[in-house]
């Protein structure tokens, strides 16, 4: 009989759960490291939430361990990498605390509308200060969302109830999902002007850190008021504080901080703004359907083998393994590729196989293209959820094999389609076992992706190449590798360029300014 071990306190109903599936389960929620570390050896699962730290130390010590299970999303207490090179599956529960933190978004814009924080404290401070504390209505405004996903789309759908209007900014909401919600999908500066709340929702990345800064804000409409129960990051700190002193802002309401514990900030103190400790998800109801949910999982996981969230593993059999270990780094890295170049909503999604990867178990490779795709705007995704927010987002996904192959022994695909076009990745494996980039939509080119990578589109025309490396020399970035394609003499080409060091913003924003550069996109892998 499996046998898992509770480290962290979950909901009694957890414990039955797991008897009720056929595993044996200890409670243990005052263990100290060294403690832990000494008897980690006998379980096979390890339940969590997030005082437990199943370190590199704690992992090494786990030889019978398969699975660890956090209630919650964050797992930064988790050695996600010495875990998975011990075999050690890492779960999470992205879903179970959407309706809450969802929920505390609405709660504070009514908070900020009405002003109550600081009404509630004129009143027990014995003031009557009824005139003082003037509010605006919601209903009739227009909410701007800021990332539509599983928890902005809860917020759509209480501030519709709300009789508010919403708009949404989502690279990745498609038309249907948008239209099904009933909010309108709109570019970032039309919701900015048009939005009287804005409430941010997106996950912290290259792409949405600081999109709410100084110039940002200048675009919206005097009054705005902003709520973030999302990340800290998202937003300039400086930036909002002027903002709301000069007036132009009347207020904000933050769940998170750049550094948290948040011990100190600039807005404590300021009447127009609201300030919580992180209770996103911190209800009954969400820390109960976490507990629950982890413990279904760990115990189906180790009962049937079923993998659902995993944070480092695909499901993958035994079998397969070996032969799809190559494989399923080249699909992450095309997939990864299509979601860094594309910042539009997408559409549908087609990988193709073709030659021998054609006989193999194909869905792992699958899941790995969507979470490749879809792990630059979405922090929740992985390999086992990526099809479900994938369908979720009414993203279309098809497959097709073909035994035979023209050019290369073995190819993968893959397709993505958006609003405004198509876009194609091909890619196959040299010398057996080595991933390698074969193609950009219609121009072959051959390179091994590397950790950090520079990709434009331009015209073919002659002293590009030049001006290319030499703005990256001034900026000190050096060249690794150069590779170039293009579609006939004077037509489409494409240049692909490894460098050793980070291509920063504006080095990229004067590319992206040289005559003839259709694209220029910073690429990590």
């Amino acid at each position: 009989m499996p046998k898992v071990l509770i480290s962290d306190s979950l909901s009694p109903r957890a414990v039955e759960i797991f008897k009720e599936r056929g595993v044996e389960v200890d409670v243990n929620t005052k263990l100290k490291p060294d403690e832990l570390k000494a008897i980690i050896g006998n379980y096979d699962g390890l339940a969590i939430r997030s005082n437990t730290k199943v370190t590199k130390e704690i992992i090494a010590a786990a030889t019978n361990l398969k699975v660890v299970g956090r209630a919650g999303i964050g797992v930064d207490n988790v050695d996600i990498p010495a875990a998975t090179a011990r075999g050690i599956v890492v779960m999470n529960t992205p879903f179970g605390n959407s309706i809450t933190t969802a929920e505390h978004a609405i709660a504070m814009m009514f908070a900020l509308a009405r002003e109550l924080p600081a009404a509630n404290a004129s009143t027990h401070a014995g003031k009557w200060e009824k005139n003082r504390f003037m509010g605006v209505e919601v209903t009739g405004k227009t909410l701007g969302i800021i990332g539509c996903g599983n928890i902005g789309s809860i917020v759509a759908e209480r501030a519709i109830g709300l009789r508010m209007s919403v708009v949404a900014f989502d690279p990745f909401l498609s038309a249907e999902r948008a239209g099904q919600l009933g909010v309108e999908k709109v570019e970032l500066d039309t919701l900015l002007a048009r939005a009287d709340f804005i409430t941010l929702h997106t996950p912290l990345t290259d792409g949405t850190r600081n999109i709410l800064n100084a110039e940002s804000l200048r675009k919206c409409r005097k009054g705005v008021r902003i709520v973030n129960c999302a990340r800290g990051g998202l937003i300039v700190d400086e930036d909002l504080k002027a903002a709301i002193e000069s007036g132009h802002v009347a207020g904000a309401a933050l769940d998170v901080f750049t550094v948290e514990p948040a011990k100190s900030s600039i807005f404590f103190g300021m009447d127009q703004v609201i300030c919580t400790p992180h209770l996103g998800a911190s209800t009954n109801e969400a820390q109960e359907n976490v507990a629950l949910q982890v413990a279904e999982q760990i115990s189906d996981f180790l009962v049937t083998g079923a993998v659902v969230n995993a944070l480092n593993s695909p499901s993958v059999s035994a079998e397969d393994a070996p032969k799809l270990r190559p494989y399923m780094k080249l699909a992450e890295q095309l997939g990864s590729f299509a979601g860094q170049i594309t910042d539009t909503g997408i559409k549908a999604v087609t990988i193709e196989y073709e030659g021998q990867v054609a006989e193999l178990n194909t869905k792992p490779l699958t899941q790995l293209v969507l979470k490749g795709l879809l792990a630059p705007q979405l922090e929740s995704v992985n390999t086992v959820n990526a099809p479900i927010v994938a369908r979720e987002r009414n993203i279309g996904v098809s497959e097709t094999k073909r035994e035979r192959c023209t050019d290369y022994h073995t190819l993968l695909r893959v397709t993505v389609t958006t609003d405004q076009g198509t876009r194609t990745l091909s890619g196959s494996l040299f010398g057996g076992d080595k991933p390698r980039l074969v193609g950009i939509d219609d121009v072959a080119v051959e390179a091994e992706l590397s950790p950090r990578m520079l990709f434009t589109r331009n015209e073919d025309k002659p002293g590009y190449i030049g001006r290319l490396g030499a703005m990256l020399g001034d900026a000190g970035v050096n060249i690794a590798t150069f590779h170039l394609g293009r579609t006939a003499p004077g037509a489409d080409a494409v240049a692909l360029v490894s460098v050793d060091q980070d291509i920063g913003g504006a080095v990229l924003e004067k590319i992206r300014g040289t005559s003839g550069v259709v694209t220029a996109v910073a690429l990590t892998f």
